[in-house]
């Protein structure tokens, strides 16, 4: 080999480990990040092609999962502060907005399959309908 020839050489294997590199960055981001019913928007749709939004039920809250380069963001709400759930559906893929009963922000998901967002829905109101039937009854003062 000469010496142009081996520059290129190390030149291209240098570019194929940046891709390799990249690639299983956005692997690792895009995977699920809790165990349980997580639920993972679409890489087709806006605002989820690298990192997909992630959203976790569980019977004590909804966790809203925000991968990023550089680190991730996380919103928590607490099933007793879980307003409304509203979904609202296109063709193919649907949006899901959870509104809190605190004033704060909306928990506001993009791109997730239809049957994903309704299951989210019927998972948080089975929560809240167990959470409120197993508190205890407060007296009106």
């Amino acid at each position: 080999m000469t010496g142009d020839a081996t520059v290129w050489w190390w030149l291209a294997a240098a570019g194929g480990a940046i891709l390799a590199l990249l690639g299983w960055l956005i692997a690792r981001k895009g995977r699920r990040f809790a165990a349980g019913d997580v639920f993972r928007a679409s890489r087709w749709s806006s605002g989820n092609r690298l990192f997909p939004t992630q959203v976790l039920v569980t019977p004590e809250s909804v966790v809203q999962y925000k991968p990023k380069w550089i680190g991730h963001q996380e919103e928590v709400i607490h099933m007793a502060h879980v307003a409304s759930v509203k979904i609202a559906t296109g063709l193919i893929l649907s949006d899901i907005e959870i509104e809190t009963s605190g004033g704060s922000d909306p928990i506001r998901c993009h791109g997730h399959h239809k049957a994903d967002a309704t299951r989210m829905k019927a998972l948080i109101e089975q929560a809240q309908s167990a959470y409120y039937r197993n508190s205890p009854i407060r007296p009106i003062t």
